[in-house]
This record gives structure tokens, sequence and C-alpha cells, in this order.
């Protein structure tokens, strides 16, 4: 828990700030753009000048939370067109001088270097103050983690990585000021935890969780239309993405263990971004006995980037989960003990093997080979690498 004393600083810091600016890590999920969300509509009715400044760009399925589609790097813009060859259209901005004009930078749902590209060389500059506010286990807190050398952001840190989601840590700063919690803010607030439970599903769901969200909907919030939003509104480009990953699926350790793939051809072909890849990963849950899964994303610059998930089906001879939290922080990454990713170097077979060899220790099993399914269908066998 995050003590009175610690709200009481970030308070103090907002309130002394005019210029505010906001931000999350690359590849923004639904906990940071909830975040990002909420806090900017906070701060502008308390009269604050608030930016909003992505690291890469906002996925289509959150754009309805904002007003107006959040600007992001100009470093970005460049990587992208040369990733997926065209002009990208929304505005964008330099990361210094974003940071130049601001005399305050919240930073939320990360405490990583790693995780703020380009503009992780400007935050380092001594006459801006920071606050952060993150609930990942590579941010040090009162629960004794050790953070990783040299990510110790923040003039003031409002962390608990006891909490499903950052949402939750802002949830509670907004009551400690008495700021209010109006519809807008409450449904900014439920999507960053549903997303980052799973919506609901996932261990990290505690009745914390479930008390705050039903403030929220008393605030509102209709969880319903906010399911539609989220999970029934995918585009066509996504979906095509989707299908060749499912194309690329193994299974391993006894079917315990899942792996996809998708390279730089195949967002090509679908016509897909680097955000498109939210929650695929989560799709090989319905597989009866996986325990543990792997998405591999090929970067534009050879390195794969890697997202791992982890769920207990059943008590194992070996004793709990797989923590997937430690097998990334290996390769400098970083996350929870059931949610995590790292980059690695490629190509892409080198990195499977990486992580296959990292889950295959925790499940104490030797190397095997993908898993064949055999699948009959009108009467003809067939036998299918998945």
């Amino acid at each position: 828990m995050i003590n009175d004393a610690d709200f009481q600083k970030a308070v103090e810091l907002i309130g002394k700030s005019n210029k505010v600016l906001i931000t999350t890590h690359t590849r923004p999920d639904g906990d940071g753009c909830g975040c990002i969300a909420a806090l900017s509509e906070t701060l502008t009715t308390l009269g604050k000048n608030v930016k909003i400044l992505l690291l890469s760009e906002l996925p289509a399925w959150y754009e309805f939370l904002f007003e107006q589609k959040p600007e992001f790097t100009a470093e970005h813009a460049k990587h992208a067109e040369k990733q997926l060859d065209i002009k990208i259209k929304n505005s964008a901005v330099s990361a210094n001088s974003a940071v130049k004009h601001s005399d305050l930078i919240i930073i939320v749902d990360t405490d990583t270097y790693n995780q703020l590209p380009e503009l992780d060389k400007y935050l380092k500059q001594p006459d801006k103050p920071i606050l952060v506010i993150d609930h990942h286990v590579t941010s040090p807190s009162r629960l004794g983690v050790e953070p990783r050398p040299g990510d110790n952001l923040g003039d003031v840190r409002l962390i608990d990585n006891s909490v499903a989601a950052t949402a939750l840590i802002v949830f509670d700063l907004l009551k400690y000021a008495g700021w209010p919690i109006t519809k807008k803010i409450a449904e900014a607030l439920f999507v960053a935890v549903a997303t980052d439970t799973g919506w609901f599903q996932f261990d990290n769901t505690d009745s914390r969780t479930l008390k705050v969200c039903a403030e929220l909907i008393d605030a509102g919030v209709n969880p319903s239309k906010m399911y539609r939003q989220l999970y029934q509104n995918t585009s066509p480009q996504q979906f095509s993405l989707m299908v060749a990953m499912l194309n690329t699926l193994e299974l391993h350790l006894g079917g315990r263990f899942a792996m996809q793939h998708l390279t730089q051809e195949d967002f090509k072909k679908a016509g897909a971004k680097y955000s498109d890849t939210e929650n695929l990963i989560d799709v090989c849950r319905k597989i009866s006995g996986v325990e543990a899964a792997a998405l591999f994303v090929e970067q534009t610059n050879g390195q794969i980037k890697v997202s791992l998930r982890s769920w207990q089906l059943a008590p194992r001879p070996a004793g709990g989960f797989v923590d997937v939290c430690k097998i990334a922080k290996k390769f400098e990454g970083g996350g929870h003990k059931m949610a995590a990713g790292a980059h690695l170097p490629g190509p892409l077979e080198n990195a499977k093997k990486l992580i296959y060899d990292a889950v295959a220790e925790q499940f104490k099993q030797p190397f095997d080979s993908a898993q064949s399914f055999d699948s009959t269908q009108d009467g003809e066998r067939s036998r299918t690498r998945w």
C-alpha cells in the first residue's frame, strides 16, 4: 500500500505545476491509455495545461477514451513509416520539444528506461520533476522487490506492485486528493483495470479490484458498452494478423507450452500495425492444457519482441506456475509473474530456443519437438503441426 505522505507529495507536485506532460510505455496498453485519459481529464479540470505524448501510435480500440487522438513522437513516426512503407497522417512531435515545454512529467504504468525509447535521454534532465505511477514488479516497492539498476525514475513515486493495475493507484490518488471521478474518468479507469485483468479472468483479480470497479460502475460506467468497445471491435487487419499468428502455433512440453510468431511480412500482408498484436497472445488460453504461452514478433531492427503469459490450471509436481517475469528479466525485460515481455536478439529461431529453454527449466522437462495434433474430418485423418 502507498502511504498518505506519498500521495500528499504527488498532490503538491501537481499543484505547483502548470504545464504537465503525461506519457506511458511504448506500445501503450489499456492500463497505460486509461490512466493517461483519466489523469488528463482530471488535470485539465484543475486548470492545468496538459499534453499527452505517446511513444508509439495509439491502438484504434482505445481512441474512444480521448476527445482528440493523442500525438506520438516524431521518432516513432519515422520508424512506423519505414516499417509499413506508408505515410503517417497523424501529427507527431519531438520528444525533446515536449519535455522542454513542460514543468512536470507524469509517467504511468512503467518505471524502466527501456520502455521509454527516445524519451529516456530527456528524462535525465535535472530541472524536470517527474511523477511515476506504476504497479510492475520491475519497480521497487515496500514488498521488497529489487529495481533494475538505473531505473529508479521519479522525484515522487507512487509504486504498489500488489495491485492488479496502475489505474487502481490513480483511483486512490484521485480519492485522496478529493478530485471528482466523473463518468468519463470512471470509464477510462474501468478500461484500464478490465484490460489488465483480462476482463477479470486473470489471477490478479481480487476483492479490492472488484470493489473499485463497483464504484466506477456507480459513477456511470456501462460494462457491456465497454466490453463491446474493447473486444467486439476488431479491425479486418487485426483479424488477418490473428489468422497468420494461429497458422504458426506450436505446442510443446506435453501441450502445456504454446509458441506463436509474427514476421514483418505478416504485418505487410495484413496491412496491420504492431499495436494490432495486443491481446493476440491470449487466444491460445482457449486450448485445453496450455499453461504458458509466448508470442514472438519480428522487429524492423532484427530484434524479436516476445510477450509471455502463464496461468495455473492445476497443481503441478514442480509446484506453482511458470513465472514469466523471472524469464523476462533474464533478457532485461520485465512485467508480472503471469504477464511479461522482453526483446531478444534475432533470428526468430534463436529467440524461440532461448525462451523455450527458460520455460522448460521451470517445467523441469527436457527439450522436445513441436507437438503434432491429429485431427479427423469427414473420415479422413490429417496431421497438422500446431
